[in-house]
């Protein structure tokens, strides 16, 4: 068995919360893909050792909330000053439709290296541009683009029965599938794709585009149903904006989280992303329930949507973990950027001690994997898997800093990314990506966005 000794780290932070979120080691031992020893290690015949002396070690994190397609639409200046509806029909639904396989396999692969560079090994990536005589499948692109760079990745499986109204005579409309297309695609998927360990490298995940506008209510409770009887978990959007709400209370004369329960969505194997609006009744149902959220802060900034109240949703039992949502929203859709965000954003708005970096961490590491279904990742101890990344403290942004541990997330700023492993094979060394060209795949995005700007 393959073995990797990482030795004379600064500092780690495991993932854990409190009083295991910090660690006393320096070194950690890979054997196969598991990490089997922490602690003061000594260096065996034939062992690889890499020296992370300037170092400081975390879990890979787990991006919970993606749109990876986005990764071709940052920056449109149509969608730069104007919050989530006018966005939407600015920039996915304006540009969406005209996305192809080649597209979706440039903007897949930007997304994840950018990721990846940033310390994610987890990428969860709510794709919702599916419909009937689309002659291909982008799951399978998704998956492919996935296990070419390494990572684990989850497919949130979106896509929609009925579409909105944004669609105008010039444009066409975002894609669509009959509810038994969609049901059946989704079932294919988890046939092809899904593993149901608590290690898996691929999952599906039922994931509507959003519970009120994607289906109906009757077709909503039937996906509910499908998903479970697959085995496999569920995710959508809500309460992004005060939209939803209004939606819910004049169309629905329900609360939006009500409303999901009423359908059968709620419980410990449905996480949405956003919950920026909601009220204390809402968040104890969340509590109660064990539900998740993918908390995207920037994004949520970015669209002027609010900032979701986490801290009391995780005091209530609810989950939280960390998405960096679409680039198109969030155009520094990594890890360190938004952890750093959230660091900040938390603390203007509810005071200095509202949210600490360990919380964070534990937040975007294990209970990140815990929503996912991936019991053996997201924290770094023996018998987890060797999801874990070396970030380089060297570098001037460092210099001075008291704490190492913390100081990737109150730095903020570009990461600096040594090496990254996962399942113990390396994807980061020395900076950068094996078998990825940067050159060329600055030069397909450059050629790409100047195709889709024509269209």
């Amino acid at each position: 068995m393959n073995s990797t000794l990482i030795q004379n780290a600064s500092a780690m932070l495991t993932g854990g919360l409190e009083t295991e979120a910090r660690t006393s080691a320096t070194d950690l031992r890979i054997e196969g893909d598991r990490i089997t020893e922490m602690g003061s290690l000594t260096p065996r015949a034939g062992e690889r050792v890499v020296d992370a002396r300037g170092c400081v070690v975390y879990p890979g994190f787990v991006n919970t909330h993606h749109h990876l397609f986005q990764s071709v639409l940052k920056g449109v200046s149509a969608g730069l000053n104007v919050p989530l509806f006018e966005w939407l029909q600015s920039v996915p639904y304006r540009y969406g439709p005209y996305l192809g396989e080649e597209a979706i396999e440039i903007a897949a692969t930007i997304g994840i290296a950018e990721l990846l560079l940033s310390g994610c090994t987890t990428v969860a990536d709510h794709h919702y541009l599916f419909g009937t005589n689309m002659g291909y499948d982008p799951s399978a692109t998704l998956f492919n683009v996935a296990e070419r760079m390494g990572v684990r990745f989850v497919l949130l499986r979106g896509g929609a029965t009925m579409g909105r109204s944004f669609a105008t005579d010039e444009r066409p409309p975002m894609p669509t599938q009959p509810l038994d297309v969609f049901l059946r695609e989704v079932e294919h998927s988890t046939r092809q794709f899904h593993d149901a360990s608590p290690q898996a490298m691929r999952k599906v995940v039922m994931a509507p585009t959003t519970p009120f506008y994607s289906c109906t209510p009757d077709e909503l409770r039937e996906m509910a149903r499908a998903a479970r009887s697959l085995g496999i978990r569920l995710h959508s959007h809500l309460s992004e904006t005060a939209d939803y709400v209004r939606f819910a209370r004049d169309v629905l004369k329900s609360r939006p989280v009500d409303w999901c329960a009423e359908h059968e969505w709620i419980g410990p194997d449905v996480s949405f992303a956003h919950m920026v609006h909601l009220d204390a009744e809402e968040i104890a149902i969340c509590g109660q329930t064990k539900t998740a959220i993918a908390h995207c802060p920037q994004s949520n900034g970015r669209l002027g949507s609010g900032v979701a109240p986490v801290q009391a949703l995780a005091q209530a039992g609810a989950t939280v973990s960390i998405g960096v949502d679409g680039a198109a929203s969030n155009e520094a859709a990594d890890m360190i950027s938004e952890l750093h965000a959230a660091w900040m954003i938390h603390r203007a708005v509810k005071g200095a001690t509202a949210q600490s970096v360990e919380t964070l961490v534990h937040w975007a590491t294990a209970n990140g994997a815990k929503v996912l279904g991936l019991d053996y990742v997201g924290t770094l101890a023996s018998g987890m898997q060797a999801d874990l990344v070396l970030y380089d403290m060297t570098h001037p942004r460092y210099a001075g800093n008291h704490d190492d541990a913390t100081a990737p997330i109150t730095a903020g700023g570009a990461a600096q990314v040594r090496h990254a492993w996962v399942a113990g094979r390396t994807v980061v060394c020395d900076g950068q990506i094996p078998g990825l060209d940067l050159a060329e795949l600055s030069a397909r995005a450059r050629a790409l966005v100047k195709k889709i700007q024509a269209s």
